[in-house]
């Protein structure tokens, strides 16, 4: 079985305050993109995974893509499958590829097994391996709150618009960007904001992380400033970074020459 998990961007992103469990509550937009991994499982004798595409380091039982088959190996027997992933998406790029990558293994092995799990099992399973990977089995737009896993269905439609997604070289691990986070309530709720005209986003949407990230990754910021000067309506960071994406009326491939070292994607907008 062939699929292809997406990659996601935040459209807002509030870090409200910490929990006494040691994670924070947000409040954020998650939005699907096309950009995605291809992985592709099948029934086999023996236990097998293989990478290919960007290069995944580590022990493969800590990948969340091998965690997710163990967890449902475990709760219903399941005989030994082959996993191939080829990784697309960037890492530490806050687009959740690795928390999609599981999630769509969790939805393949259900397939092929005939499991018959809902989609709220589903979702149960999937928070075990991360706060992100719940977001991959429903995977439309959804305002996310609590660790940013308690979903509520938000009717946002950007398919007016093309994304152009930059991710430079850096990489920003998400422990070192909720190490120095400030979290802040603010005065209007980011589900009201996001009610507003997309044209007024650049003056009232921001993601809570940009304000500990851009002063450690200054390159980073410099490249939403620049997104903003080559005519985008709204950009922002995705997560807690390190990728940037800008949202245009004009389709922007051809400023993939303004960004010469980095990731770039561009696509038109479906939702």
């Amino acid at each position: 079985m062939l699929l292809f998990p997406n990659a996601k961007i935040n459209v807002g992103l509030d870090v409200l305050r910490k929990r006494i469990d040691g994670f924070h509550d947000l409040e954020t937009l998650f939005y699907p993109l096309s950009l995605s991994d291809i992985l592709e499982v099948n029934k086999s004798d023996e236990f097998n995974f293989s990478q290919t595409g960007i290069e995944i380091i580590g022990d493969i039982e800590n990948n969340l893509v091998v965690k997710a088959f163990r967890i449902l190996q475990q709760k219903y027997d399941l005989p030994n499958v082959t996993i191939h992933l080829h990784k697309f998406i960037p890492f530490g790029a806050g687009l959740g590829g690795g928390s999609s990558d599981a999630a769509y293994t969790l939805k393949g092995l259900n397939q092929i097994f005939k499991l018959n799990l809902t989609n709220a099992e589903l979702i149960d399973i999937a928070a075990q391996l991360g706060s992100d990977c719940p977001f991959f089995i429903l995977n439309e737009p959804v305002f996310a709150e609590g660790k940013g896993d308690q979903f509520s269905s938000f009717n946002l439609s950007l398919d007016d618009y093309f994304l152009l997604l930059i991710k430079p070289n850096n990489e920003v691990s998400t422990a070192v960007a909720y190490a120095n986070v400030v979290p802040q309530v603010s005065a209007v709720k980011l589900v009201e904001k996001l009610t507003m005209p997309s044209v007024e986003w650049k003056s009232q949407i921001e993601n809570g992380f940009e304000k500990s990230v851009f002063p450690l990754f200054p390159e980073i910021e410099k490249i939403k400033t620049k997104l903003y000067d080559l005519g985008a309506e709204y950009a922002s960071m995705s997560g807690s970074g390190s990728s940037i994406f800008g949202l245009f009326k004009f389709d922007p491939q051809k400023l993939y020459l303004e960004f010469p070292g980095s990731f770039c994607w561009h696509e038109k907008l479906l939702w």
